[in-house]
């Protein structure tokens, strides 16, 4: 909006915006860029610029187009043993302008040619087929997948793989497994907290670590995992501690440790444990 009528500018990437690559329709109160048939080269930033006389206005639109993704890479059979066979493929050279959010693995008996899918929207460019029949010979395809859809056509193994009805020795798969293991972090942290003396209290936090971290507590800086008074609990990375019928003597600095082999983390909190009023200075304190 300006008064007189702005001059309007569209422009992309820094440079004027040809008719030809999209339409612009003007009006008293508004600029309609228009794009009748989007192709992956109209991806970009656009800005408008709006100018009466040395004034102007600008604003930037990002657009993206995206498409399907083009089928996995070199696909390829890297193992067999017994009724299993590990494939490995590389991820699409076209993603689709967008990120690859998984594949599907399918197989096929070559006497029926009848496609199954052994895995759906599976992250990783490696897995395991299992289960697969003796004296039978088979055949793996994988489809990319994105925010569209599944890519038009799958990547197909070059080579089939036949179940052996003998006995066959096992060999470990060449493949390496994703380490999935993460050292102790604390997602929510321990509040610092008054409480009245003689009523249970809790202290709560929340963490997470693979392996399944160990988890001590202290109260100022002295382990008190075997103390009776206390009752430690742990539930889905929900940590808590329960002090039972606590005095003013429970006061002080509470540390929670959590340790894993990948590394350890603390957090810590003040407990602050008032003395209960007795029933004359109650009455004194409501007059």
């Amino acid at each position: 909006q300006g008064k007189p009528r702005p001059k309007v500018t569209w422009s992309k990437d820094g440079e004027p915006l040809q008719p030809s690559f999209a339409s612009i329709r003007n009006s008293e109160f508004d600029s309609i860029l228009f794009i009748r048939n989007t192709e992956r080269k109209h991806s970009g930033q656009y800005d408008l610029k709006v100018q009466i006389e040395n004034v102007e206005d600008t604003v930037k639109v990002m657009l993206q187009i995206v498409d399907l993704p083009g089928p996995p890479e070199a696909l390829k059979i890297v193992d067999v043993w017994g009724f299993n066979v590990a494939l490995e493929w590389k991820q699409p050279k076209d993603d689709g302008n967008c990120e690859i959010s998984g594949y599907t693995v399918q197989k096929a008996d070559k006497k029926t040619m009848e496609w199954f899918t052994v895995h759906d929207h599976y992250r990783r460019t490696h897995c395991v087929v299992s289960d697969l029949i003796m004296g039978n010979e088979y055949i793996f395809r994988v489809f990319s997948i994105n925010l569209v859809g599944l890519s038009h056509e799958p990547c197909t193994t070059k080579e089939s793989v036949f179940i052996q009805k003998s006995g066959m020795d096992y060999k470990s798969p060449t493949y390496r497994e994703h380490d999935f293991s993460e050292a102790p972090k604390f997602t929510h942290p321990l509040v610092n907290r008054s409480i009245i003396a003689g009523y249970n209290a809790t202290l709560s936090c929340a963490v997470r670590g693979i392996p399944k971290p160990k988890v001590t507590w202290y109260k100022n800086k002295m382990d008190i995992s075997n103390e009776a008074k206390y009752r430690m609990l742990s539930k889905q990375g929900i940590l808590t501690l329960e002090i039972r019928k606590p005095c003013p003597f429970d006061g002080g600095v509470y540390t929670c440790k959590a340790v894993n082999d990948k590394g350890e983390d603390v957090v810590e909190c003040k407990l602050e444990v008032r003395p209960q009023l007795a029933k004359d200075e109650k009455k004194d304190a409501n007059k």
